[in-house]
């Protein structure tokens, strides 16, 4: 059984909008600290997403990112700042989080996934919040392979989706066997992200403390219309990657 951290006075005043909720409480919220949680993409899914973790007292946090910041990045990419124009990601978003919860461990990877990337086994949750079907792809078969639940989430102009994937449940592929030919639209609604990448951290918390997730459902968002369809995803019986 997982050696569970007990809380410190100072813990119990910082988390304790947590402590007083019967889903999470005292034994959850220590599952949070000890939780290791690797987020793959730093941008406007990533931005979110690592703020509510860090602040939930994620006990390591992963930050996986190649790419440097843009100008035209802050528009939605909001745990970077314009002073940090031209750094990479992974260091202005670890400057950030240290700032907002100093006790959280910080792993900066200064690169995106790969089939090398043998440190993924090194975390309990994977948070996707890339934005292109080769990564997708490449995270679904990793996370399949090595037994690790993830949460993926997209946007796209004025649009989200969010789901949950674990050892047991469908895979990416069953959702999605192929990517699309269509093009992505070329802006993206500035708050949509924000809307997305919460409900992303919210699955990832609810991971970890063992409560039930989207698995198997796909959580559909129209910002414009500010309306949410649900879509059930089943495991495929040929899927290459999760069919047994």
């Amino acid at each position: 059984m997982l050696d569970l951290p007990d809380l410190t006075a100072a813990q119990a005043e910082r988390y304790g909008p947590h402590l007083a909720l019967p889903q999470i409480g005292t034994d959850g919220q220590r599952q949070v600290l000890a939780a290791r949680v690797l987020v793959v993409g730093l941008g406007g899914l990533g931005s979110p997403v690592a703020l509510y973790l860090a602040a939930a007292g994620i006990g390591t946090l992963g930050l996986a990112d190649a790419d440097t910041v843009a100008q035209s990045n802050l528009q939605r990419q909001v745990v970077h700042g314009t002073t940090d124009v031209g750094r990479l990601k992974a260091d202005s978003a670890a400057d950030r989080l240290a700032s907002l919860n100093p006790e959280v461990r910080l792993v900066r990877h200064r690169m995106g996934v790969s089939t090398d990337s043998g440190w993924l086994s090194d975390y309990d949750v994977v948070v996707d919040c890339t934005d292109t079907f080769e990564a997708r792809y490449l995270i679904n078969d990793l996370c399949t392979q090595a037994q690790i639940p993830w949460v993926h989430a997209a946007v796209d102009a004025i649009a989200g989706q969010v789901t949950v994937f674990a050892p047991d449940g469908p895979c990416y592929r069953c959702l999605q066997p192929s990517a699309p030919d269509a093009e992505r639209a070329a802006g993206v609604l500035g708050p949509l992200p924000g809307i997305v990448g919460a409900i992303q951290a919210t699955e990832t918390l609810k991971l970890v403390v063992g409560a039930p997730t989207l698995v198997g459902r796909l959580l559909v968002l129209d910002a414009w219309t500010m309306t949410f369809d649900e879509l059930r995803i089943t495991k495929h019986p040929t899927c290459p990657t999760c069919s047994t």
